[in-house]
């Protein structure tokens, strides 16, 4: 499970009582861009090993994540200085046996929602994405330059009329919801200043980004594959463009033309169903088995689109929605017994349940989005149930 560090309200106890062996944890203490020192992560390594010698042991296994500088997306000449800190992240990171990182590449926002409370029928609470409310914001609460290009007519009409009956409570909270900053942050950006993070890309296309996407990877992934290090690029959430800004890791075609562009097994990705199952153009199943070799990581949740507008969408109990979960644990277990067939040294793929639902006595407490304890909890034992009858019915290894 993903820990966010001390301040997390769910324990490493918690996890542990989960039945997790590994830990996904992150130094989002350390401004991006700075390097993480060997102290620092040998102090979280710490940490989570906490009671390995009373309990059944915890171990800091995939660093998510470490974030890349803007910078290096807007392709800065001081993007030189940032990637050579993150050279040396790696190499720290290599030093205290941490061999699994993930990043991402959106610029400014790493996720966009527009309501972190959705209640779903049966009382819980989830993460849902509606692109009216978030063309109400973006063409009326941040009122963009070029906004009105991006949305249809009915769009702008519906989302001025849907403003006009909202009360300033809700505005403000559909505000902070899009712009809620990094995960285990629960800082959100400042309106007055997003706008200004917005128009440094007012010049960087989706050509832009791809090539100082293509060129980070090539001046990293090298090193990656010298130290052991698997990196694996985590894909747009959502997988369109939001803002004006680009979105470039977002389909099958994304993800084979950035493997293609540093050819080391190193250059990897973080399979996440969730943010690849929103668009339905992406075969997710076929996905694992063209790209298995390069999975590093997997993040396993799913999401249901709205039958009257594909744009909508929540997330969904996690062996429903709109991603064919049998299918894909099915192609990941065939992967990890290619893997052991090949006697890989990296055989078993690191998954984290993703986006619980908010349930329980969890509704009550402080949480991070997505993250309480009894959500997740329930969506592991699912998957690992899921996991078990898949590896019955299929001959052993």
């Amino acid at each position: 499970m993903r820990w966010f560090g001390p301040n997390d309200p769910v324990s490493l106890m918690d996890i542990r009582q989960a039945g997790c062996s590994g830990v996904v944890s992150a130094l989002h203490q350390i401004p991006v861009g700075e390097v993480w020192s060997i102290e620092a992560i040998e102090e979280r390594k710490g940490l989570i090993e906490t009671g390995n010698g009373q309990f059944t042991s915890l171990n800091w296994i995939v660093v998510e994540s470490l974030p890349v500088h803007e910078d290096i997306k807007k392709g800065l000449p001081s993007r030189e200085r940032y990637i050579s800190n993150y050279k040396e992240s790696l190499r720290n990171l290599a030093a205290s046996g941490i061999k699994t990182v993930c990043y991402n590449f959106m610029p400014v926002l790493d996720w966009s929602r527009t309501k972190l409370d959705y209640t779903l029928p049966e009382g819980q609470k989830t993460l849902r994405f509606v692109w009216e409310d978030f063309a109400l914001f973006d063409l009326y609460i941040l009122q963009r330059p070029g906004a009105f290009d991006d949305y249809e007519m009915e769009v702008q009409e519906s989302a001025l009329s849907k403003l006009n009956a909202m009360s300033q409570e809700e505005i403000g909270a559909l505000t902070n919801t899009v712009l809620l900053g990094l995960p285990g942050s629960e800082e959100a950006f400042e309106l007055t200043e997003f706008q200004s993070l917005l128009n440094a890309y007012t010049e960087i296309g989706d050509k832009e980004l791809r090539e100082n996407l293509y060129y980070f990877i090539g001046q990293i992934a090298p090193l990656a594959q010298e130290l052991g290090i698997n990196l694996c690029i985590h894909p747009d959430d959502p997988p369109k463009s939001l803002l004006g800004l680009p979105r470039v890791v977002s389909t099958e075609s994304d993800l084979a033309e950035l493997l293609q562009s540093c050819d080391v097994r190193a250059n990897g990705i973080t399979f996440c169903t969730g943010s690849l199952g929103v668009r339905a153009d992406n075969n997710l199943p076929e996905m694992v088995r063209k790209f298995g070799d390069r999975i590093h990581f997997v993040h396993l949740r799913t999401t249901k689109r709205d039958s009257d507008n594909p744009l909508n969408f929540h997330e969904a109990p996690h062996l429903e929605g709109d991603v064919d979960m049998y299918e894909v644990v099915k192609a990941l277990v065939q992967e990890e017994k290619r893997r052991n067939e090949n006697q890989y040294t990296d055989n078993q793929l690191p998954m984290r349940p993703d986006h619980g639902f908010q349930m329980l006595n969890d509704l009550n407490k402080r949480t991070y989005p997505g993250y309480s304890a009894i959500g997740r909890l329930k969506a592991l034992a699912e998957l690992r149930g899921l996991e078990m009858s898949i590896l019955r019915s299929l001959p052993q290894f």
